[in-house]
């Protein structure tokens, strides 16, 4: 069975990838226990991610290009692990596991009630972590997000990252 995206020590960076992995030993040998400071890096990245596809978008840039990178940077798609991706917004398929579906619901494509996450666009993007429990090298995080658009209108979802 698949297990669920994590926050993950990676060679990719701080990537979001399931465990299916082993993982990265330290000098002793064992994994090194992620910390808080790391959580909030994946999720800086991560928030900084969705901003700059935004503004690849309406610049006129290769905005789909900018969306694949993104998600192969943070949610390690590239790397060929098992990934679960449950998009924020999507209700009639909830659930993506192929790369194609995710950049789908970032950037538009080719299922139907996808239309474009990240290139609403978003000018910055606020997580509000509630509670994070951090478990040797995997963390879950669940909270609020915040996404404010160019009007600076304010969207709040709520989130666990895993």
């Amino acid at each position: 069975s698949l297990s669920p995206p994590r926050y993950r020590k990676h060679k990719m960076g701080n990537c979001l990838t399931s465990t299916v992995d082993e993982p990265e030993p330290t000098r002793e040998g064992a994994s090194a226990p992620i910390t808080e400071k790391e959580v909030k890096a994946a999720q800086d990245a991560w928030a900084a991610g969705v901003v700059r596809v935004g503004k690849v978008y309406t610049d006129g840039g290769d905005f789909k290009a900018a969306g694949k990178e993104v998600l192969d940077d943070l949610y390690g798609f590239a790397s060929g692990f098992a990934v679960l991706f449950k998009p924020t917004k999507a209700a009639d398929q909830a659930i993506r596991l192929k790369e194609s579906e995710a950049v789908s619901y970032f950037v538009t494509g080719h299922i139907p009630e996808d239309k474009g996450f990240a290139i609403a666009p978003w000018t910055k993007v606020r997580f509000d972590n509630k509670g994070t429990l951090l478990l040797g090298d995997t963390a879950t995080a669940m909270g609020e997000y915040y996404f404010t658009d160019p009007a600076g209108g304010v969207t709040k979802v709520e989130y666990t990252f895993q």
